[in-house]
């Protein structure tokens, strides 16, 4: 996969909580200017991961699974493995950074 999917309240369990392999979730919003920062990084983390990881995007606007998830602020990215919780990021980073923890995580 070389570009995020898209991540709804709909199918979050099928995509992120069933996975067989880690899956970065990007929370955003359209209004949010740190959210258009960071997404070509995101763009970037999918190609580069394609195949190790599956990125997704999901609108903080359009969705419940969020606020269900804590996040009180975008941009939140969440790293999910085994369906749970395993590191998130929040604010706009560079790819590096993104790059970083999903490498701790694939080692893990």
């Amino acid at each position: 996969m070389n570009k995020p999917i898209e991540i709804t309240d709909a199918n979050f369990k099928k995509e992120v909580i069933e996975s067989n392999i880690p899956v970065l979730v990007d929370v955003w919003a359209d209004w949010c200017m740190p959210c258009r920062m960071v997404a070509p990084a995101v763009e970037a983390v999918a190609k580069d991961y394609a195949g190790k990881v599956k990125v997704g995007k999901m609108d903080a606007d359009s969705n419940v699974t969020p606020s269900q998830l804590g996040i009180r602020g975008i941009p939140t990215l969440l790293l999910f493995r085994g369906g749970q919780v395993v590191d998130r990021i929040v604010g706009a980073v560079p790819q590096q950074v993104i790059a970083s923890h999903l490498d701790k995580a694939l080692v893990n």
